[in-house]
């Protein structure tokens, strides 16, 4: 192995072994998701503030991302950004459905949002083995009101 293998695998190890490690979801204490979409990607980060070693530390608790479908390609930029959080939405609409009413949206700048971003721009194919797999056919839409 040569010097510069060595410091690439280290590169690659140190994150991977060092926090931020996955939380375990707290049902007891309100979520945090953080979306991007870049091109033709989507990064989501979902997080929780929970006490580890007698301090508030927020951490991940879920990543994903994907590939947008070929139908989605045709949508704006606001519309490609609204689809991480209604795909969770429909996901997730049990147990979020106690937080219905007390939901805070927040836009966050690209520059200072790592965690989502990341995602986005290192996205996996849209195939049946990435976890965020979306099947070419049509979703239902979860209703807003």
């Amino acid at each position: 192995m040569t010097q510069e293998r060595i410091e690439a695998y280290e590169k690659i190890r140190k994150p991977l072994t060092e926090a931020p490690l996955l939380l375990m979801p707290d049902w007891n204490i309100p979520f945090q998701l953080y979306i991007d979409a870049c091109g033709d990607r989507l990064g989501e980060a979902l997080h929780q503030v929970q006490i580890i070693d007698d301090k508030p530390r927020e951490g991940p608790v879920c990543y994903i991302s994907r590939q947008i479908k070929p139908t989605e390609a045709r949508y704006g930029a606001s519309k490609i950004e609204c689809l991480s959080p209604n795909r969770h939405m429909l996901i997730w609409k049990i147990a979020i459905q106690e937080y219905r009413g007390n939901m805070t949206i927040a836009h966050k700048a690209g520059n200072i949002h790592n965690n989502s971003d990341g995602l986005s721009r290192l996205a996996l194919a849209n195939t049946p083995d990435n976890p965020a797999y979306v099947p070419l056919e049509a979703e239902p839409q979860v209703p807003i009101e």
